[in-house]
C-alpha cells in the first residue's frame, strides 16, 4: 500500500480587522468601532475585494487536493488489521487537535455521561455539561478498539497452553489451549465490537 494525500486547495482571506478587534475587545466587539477601527474595516473589505479578483482567481486555477492511493494484494488479506494501522494514528491526531464535539446520543455512553446526568442548563439552546465528555468517551472507545485490532493475538491475554501429548494435529501439536478467563475474553471482544459500531455510526462526525 502507498497513500499520498496532499493539503486542501488554499484560498486567501484577510482577517486583519477581526484579529485587531478580537485582541482589543475579545470576541464581542460588534458594537465597538471608533473612527480608526471603521477605517480598518473598510480597508480590509477593499483588500478582500482586490484579492478575490486577483489572487483567488489564480489559486482557483490550481488543482484540487492531490490524492494517490495504491493497494497491493497483501493489503486485503487481513483488511481489518491493515486499516487499524491507518485509522489508529488518525484518531489519535483528531483527539489531540479537535476544535469541537458533535452530538452523541445518550444511549451510546455510560449513564454518568448522559445529558440526563448533567446539571440543568441555563438556556434551552445551550449544550449540557457532558456534551464534550460524551464525544471524548466515544473517541477513546473507537481508538481503543482499533489499537486492539492492531494486536494479532490479543486473545492470548486470556488463555494459556498446557502439554497434551494426544494432540497431533494443527499448529499446536503436543499442546492444549486452556482458557483462563473466558468471560474476560468475551467482554474484551464485546468492547472492541462496540468501538467499531461507534466508528460506523459517527464516521461523518470525524472532523476537526
Amino acid at each position: 500500500m502507498k497513500v499520498s494525500i496532499g493539503p486542501y486547495r488554499h484560498r486567501w482571506h484577510s482577517d486583519i480587522h477581526m484579529k485587531y478587534m478580537d485582541k482589543k475587545y475579545g470576541y464581542n466587539w460588534e458594537h465597538n468601532h471608533n473612527l480608526f477601527e471603521r477605517f480598518l474595516e473598510k480597508l480590509e473589505d477593499g483588500l478582500q475585494g482586490v484579492y478575490n479578483a486577483t489572487i483567488n482567481k489564480i489559486l482557483d486555477k490550481r488543482k484540487d487536493q492531490k490524492i494517490k492511493v495504491r493497494i497491493d494484494n497483501y493489503d486485503v488479506w487481513s483488511m481489518d488489521h491493515t486499516l487499524s494501522h491507518i485509522i489508529t494514528p488518525m484518531l489519535q491526531r483528531l483527539k489531540k487537535q479537535k476544535h469541537g464535539s458533535p452530538w452523541v446520543d445518550d444511549e451510546d455512553v455510560p449513564e454518568a455521561l448522559r445529558s440526563t446526568a448533567a446539571p440543568p442548563k441555563e438556556n434551552e439552546w445551550d449544550t449540557d455539561a457532558n456534551h464534550e465528555k460524551r464525544w471524548d468517551w466515544v473517541l477513546d472507545e473507537m481508538l481503543w478498539a482499533f489499537e486492539q485490532k492492531q494486536r494479532d493475538h490479543w486473545e492470548g491475554d486470556y488463555y494459556t497452553y498446557e502439554n497434551d501429548p494426544t494432540n497431533t494435529e494443527g499448529l499446536g501439536i503436543g499442546l492444549k489451549l486452556v482458557w483462563e478467563d473466558r468471560e474476560g475474553q468475551k467482554a474484551h471482544q464485546a468492547r472492541m465490537s462496540n468501538g467499531f459500531k461507534l466508528f460506523g455510526k459517527y464516521l461523518e462526525a470525524l472532523w476537526d
